[in-house]
């Protein structure tokens, strides 16, 4: 089975199919491809194609695999064209020649230059490619496109502030009509319709399908229908949301314009207007006592979360009230019995060695001493190594 692989020149924005009759090729390689009797170097977008999706037997083989040196030469003979554009624009305007260049390119062997321009009609170019040829000292072709193919081979913004369908994705240009622009309700003013090429936007063609089915459903302007309210004529179709603007008399003289659905005008017009009503009214109270109905379930889980949430603050001051208590109640007890009792804090070691050095001992004002770790007690005129006693006087 033959292999297809899809190529890309640059600065081109179309795919091109060719043989694959080289190995180990890649996604992005640089290839030497053979396009209009001159060679020029493409690059790999896509491989393993399938031979029904494109003809197989108008498909050329690839040249070969390009080289550095080949890549290198390529980047420098774009640039050498690129640069002789001004030159060529300043020979047509001498010329008195009305063409718009857009691109210039050279063959890989320097056999030929491709010369694209625009123009809105046609040129005689015989002396201008006399005066290019003495130029390049080569063989030179210049070819015409149409300005959406200018837009296509450079880019552009469209008026929807995207880039433009023709550069990003299409591949071939459909036919598009000022018809198209009136189906869809646009206005037909050039700034409106027209993209940036001067041309109909192919955009319009894209919906066009679409408007056309559904208005073919809808009544037409002017005629008299029947409504849910009466007879009336057709003043306005809103197809997006397939809506039909109804004008009928009211009272005397006084006319109204009412919107209905273009489901309802084809109830009306098939006589199962009413019974359709009834049944959505029978199912809006439905829904009406589904909602007011009340979900008793829902309501203990509420109560259930709050009255946990509380009985949780209620603990957590609780636990709050009883540390301040013991704090408080731990620093005056400390502060009565030391003042009560006539307490003063001496050294451990001092205690036990029966030596009483004033210099390490202090009464109690309700401080403690900085220099003592180990504390024992003594009273004024007692010593103990307990508590004291409370009975004597």
């Amino acid at each position: 089975m033959q292999k297809i692989v899809g190529v890309k020149r640059f600065g081109d924005k179309d795919t091109y199919f060719f043989l694959q009759n080289i190995e180990d090729l890649e996604l992005n390689d640089r290839v030497v491809v053979q396009f209009d009797e001159y060679e020029t170097v493409a690059m790999v977008t896509k491989l393993g194609c399938k031979a029904e999706d494109v003809k197989a037997y108008e498909l050329k083989c690839l040249t070969r695999k390009a080289t550095e040196k080949d890549i290198q030469k390529f980047e420098e003979l774009t640039k050498k064209a690129k640069s002789k554009l001004p030159e060529i624009k300043r020979k047509s305007l001498e010329l008195g020649l009305m063409m718009k260049f857009i691109s210039a390119e050279y063959s890989l062997n320097e056999s030929k230059v491709l010369i694209t321009f625009s123009s809105e009609e046609r040129v005689d170019f015989r002396g201008l490619l006399k005066e290019l040829a003495t130029m390049f000292k080569t063989r030179i072709e210049l070819k015409q496109v149409g300005q959406r193919d200018e837009v296509k081979i450079c880019g552009g913004v469209g008026p929807c502030g995207e880039q433009c369908c023709c550069a990003r994705f299409l591949k071939n240009f459909d036919h598009v009509t000022v018809k198209m622009a009136k189906v869809q309700g646009l206005s037909l003013a050039p700034t409106k319709i027209n993209g940036i090429c001067g041309r109909l936007m192919c955009c319009l063609g894209y919906e066009s399908d679409m408007y056309e089915e559904i208005l073919s459903k809808m009544p037409k302007l002017g005629t008299t229908i029947k409504t849910p309210n009466g007879s009336g004529t057709v003043v306005y179709n809103d197809i997006l949301r397939e809506r039909v603007s109804v004008k009928r008399q009211a009272d005397g003289d006084t006319y109204i314009v009412e919107d209905f659905s273009l489901e309802d005008i084809n109830d009306v017009k098939n006589g199962s207007y009413e019974a359709k009503k009834a049944q959505r009214l029978a199912e809006e109270n439905k829904q009406v006592q589904e909602d007011n109905k009340p979900n008793i379930n829902k309501d203990n889980e509420n109560l259930n979360s709050k009255s946990n949430g509380e009985k949780q603050n209620y603990q957590n001051n609780k636990k709050e009230d009883k540390r301040e208590f013991k704090n408080k109640h731990n620093g005056q007890n400390n502060t009565s019995k030391k003042e009560s009792f006539g307490m003063e804090i001496v050294d451990a070691s001092s205690v036990q060695s029966g030596e009483n050095k004033q210099g390490n001992s202090s009464n109690f004002n309700g401080k403690e001493h900085k220099n003592f770790n180990h504390r024992k007690f003594r009273h004024k005129n007692n010593k103990f190594n307990g508590k004291p006693d409370l009975n004597k006087k």
